[in-house]
């Protein structure tokens, strides 16, 4: 009942804790003989990793991945393999400040979830949140790397799309300029207009929020399940798990409650190779099932609790106090947030290939097809 778990056929048990010696992953229900290597797991962890700019907490951590379990080195295909066993990672901690967290071991961080911890289990470890840091995040990207091999034919991709007030262009927008920029935008122009912005934020010692949007092509109708196995449900519960998340939307999502039938109806026709929607108010799942669009979410992240503005709190011995958070914060926590939305969405996507392969063969229905 620890809930450090997720996931049903592929399932992933992150562990560790921000300043621990170690944090790392167990990825359980990897089918055998996919080739994997700890460097295309470090491709992903490269892009998540602190300290790669301004805007980002300045904690050096490299990151690197070991794989200790789950692969080996098969002469007959040439290349390391997974056995089908867990595979574990372990990615070592080597920059921890301990010290910037001594004044607050007493005392409940406003916006964190120190109090809502120490409140369940009585103990908690202050030194850069413990087990509720977004440190924690790290292992869950190298897991969606395995989860990408899983899934090989389909493509996750996400983007930030507003950073406080300042929303994106879509009719600017280009996916290729999400790997041009800092920010993960698909929207050149809001590059400079986001700089501007965070250098205000950052150099005040506040911080701002964000929405980060994903989409998955290549997604096959079928996978998912009616009522209590939906595609979107589990997608929007993984994405909720991340840390700072307080909102998620599917397709249209909150829009569509403005829209009439008309609108929000995806209508079908005959295609070459089967169905072809006009639109995807839906993002790519009804019922519960996907349809064979492409699979959209959005997710709303808050601003960082951590701020150097005095706030009002108080402690373990019920005193009011005044407290202002030192260390190495993000000013907006969305910018690293838009590889670990990519990791969980192919967790979500694997889980649903297999257990849909698992149900029905894998097989599909779809009319003109």
């Amino acid at each position: 009942m620890s809930h450090n778990t997720f996931g049903h056929l592929f399932r992933v048990t992150t562990w560790g804790e921000s300043h621990g010696p170690a944090l790392g992953c167990v990825v359980d229900g990897c089918p055998p003989g996919i080739q994997l290597t700890a460097a295309e797991i470090q491709t992903w962890l490269d892009l998540r990793r602190p300290g790669q700019g301004k805007f980002v907490t300045q904690r050096q951590e490299p990151d690197t991945v070991r794989i200790l379990s789950g692969v080996f080195e098969d002469a007959r295909t040439n290349g390391q393999v997974t056995t089908g066993t867990p595979i574990s990672l372990m990615i070592e901690n080597v920059d921890q400040r301990s010290r910037d967290y001594s004044e607050i071991a007493t005392a409940f961080r406003p916006g964190h979830a120190d109090y809502a911890y120490f409140a369940k289990y009585g103990v908690r470890d202050y030194r850069g949140g413990g087990r509720q840091s977004a440190r924690e995040t790290a292992a869950r990207v190298a897991a969606g790397a395995i989860a990408r091999k899983v899934i090989a034919g389909v493509t996750v991709r996400a983007a930030l799309v507003q950073i406080g007030p300042h929303r994106i262009d879509r009719s600017r927008w280009d996916w290729a300029e999400t790997a041009r920029n800092p920010f993960w935008s698909p929207d050149a122009a809001m590059v400079p207009v986001w700089e501007e912005y965070l250098e205000t934020i950052r150099k005040a010692g506040s911080s701002t929020g964000a929405v980060v949007e994903v989409e998955a092509e290549g997604v096959p109708a079928g996978w998912g399940a009616p009522i209590y196995g939906k595609l979107d449900a589990e997608l929007a519960a993984a994405l909720m798990s991340i840390n700072a998340a307080k909102g998620v939307e599917i397709g249209a999502g909150f829009a569509s409650a403005a829209l009439t039938g008309e609108e929000n109806a995806d209508e079908m026709r005959l295609g070459n190779d089967g169905p072809v929607f006009l639109a995807n108010n839906a993002g790519g799942v009804l019922g519960g099932i996907s349809t064979g669009q492409a699979v959209v979410a959005r997710v709303a992240f808050k601003p960082t609790s951590s701020i150097l503005t005095p706030r009002r709190s108080i402690n373990e011995a019920g005193e009011e106090i005044e407290l202002r958070t030192k260390g190495r914060h993000d000013p907006c926590v969305g910018i690293r947030a838009v590889p670990v939305v990519e990791a969980m969405t192919a967790c979500v996507l694997a889980d649903a290939f297999l257990r849909h392969r698992g149900q029905t063969g894998g097989g599909s229905h779809v009319p003109g097809a």
